[in-house]
């Protein structure tokens, strides 16, 4: 189909973004549902995501709707002249527009979706060419330019705390919907409260090779307890549960709350009130970003025309001999800076 806007889509119709990838690369691709939201405002925008991932943007009234890209059914969509799924052949074929940004060199996905759907498939890249040096927000917000959307904001943004509190309130049938994903269960979640005034720790990123240094972290915590009277948020997830543990041990519990494994809108709206954040190059910075908080980021090698978060109050830390070469004073020295943004 050429790139002129579909009258399809135009009219009201829906709209189907397709989004793997990391937390970080869902939240650098947030701009695309708010631009498409801004273009095609009575249309119904769907996701197909990760079920720990996608549900961020249906919280932040982003999308009306979403499945999982994980439903094993999808197999045969990536098999050359695959047996296609009855429901989800309808699924696709009830969109007037659909975005992928699934890596599909061949083509295989695209042509078995134009096998049972109508829709104007527009593809967009999985990932930003590093060489090109674009912002990867700009990178994913290219393929809109088909829609004649031009001027789209190019900052990841989000808000949650006023949204609905769990995932099952989010399964209003008046108008969100939750296909193939079932919420988790509050009870399971490890979390203790703190009160005051809270600065999120993020000790951990999807990288060992992102982190700093165990040993820095507990020098920083150390400082942190005795010259500021600020609670913190201790933020976990897998990777990282052991250090979280270790790392936790250090906090008079009156002023610790850890976050260990929660799902990503329940951190989020832990993550929305503090007065910022202090971690690594990670999603979870990403996250923190698009929610409006001030950071400090232990940056390492990462093209940061590529990969900054976006908002510009996150402060970026680097050394020339890398991660362990960042000092503890180096931190503290840029906290006042971070917490007079707030």
């Amino acid at each position: 189909m050429s790139g002129q806007v579909s009258n399809a889509s135009r009219q009201a119709g829906k709209i189907l973004v397709i989004r793997g990838g990391a937390i970080g690369d869902f939240i650098l691709t947030l701009p695309v549902f708010a631009a498409l939201r801004r273009a095609f405002p009575q249309a119904r925008l769907d996701v197909l995501g990760y079920p720990h991932i996608a549900p961020l943007a249906l919280a932040g009234d982003l999308v009306d709707g979403l499945m999982s890209i994980e439903a094993r059914a999808l197999a045969g969509f990536f098999a050359r002249d695959g047996a296609l799924d009855r429901s989800l052949a309808d699924y696709f074929a009830g969109f007037a527009l659909i975005i992928s940004y699934l890596y599909d060199p061949d083509g295989i996905f695209r042509e078995n979706v134009a096998r049972c759907s109508k829709a104007q498939f527009i593809a967009g890249p999985h990932r930003p060419d590093e060489n090109l040096n674009l912002h990867a927000t700009q990178v994913f917000l290219k393929p809109l330019e088909r829609l004649a959307i031009l001027d789209a904001d190019i900052v990841p943004r989000l808000t949650v705390a006023t949204r609905a509190s769990s995932l099952l309130e989010l399964q209003n049938p008046r108008r969100k919907s939750i296909r193939g994903l079932e919420a988790p269960d509050p009870a399971d979640q490890n979390v203790r409260a703190a009160s005051g005034r809270r600065l999120a720790l993020h000790p951990g990123s999807g990288s060992e090779s992102k982190n700093w240094p165990e040993e820095w972290w507990r020098d920083l915590i150390g400082q942190l307890l005795d010259k500021t009277d600020l609670g913190f948020l201790l933020v976990g997830g897998e990777a990282e549960r052991d250090r979280v543990s270790r790392l936790s041990a250090i906090f008079p519990a009156a002023r610790l709350e850890v976050a260990q494994d929660l799902p990503l809108v329940e951190l989020a709206k832990r993550l929305e009130p503090c007065v910022g954040l202090v971690g690594h190059d990670s999603g979870i910075t990403h996250l923190a970003a698009a929610l409006g908080l001030a950071g400090l980021v232990l940056w390492g090698e990462t093209n940061e025309n590529v990969w900054r978060p976006g908002g510009g109050r996150m402060i970026l830390l680097r050394h020339p001999k890398g991660l362990p070469g960042i000092a503890v004073e180096s931190v503290l020295e840029r906290l006042p800076e971070l917490l007079a943004t707030v």
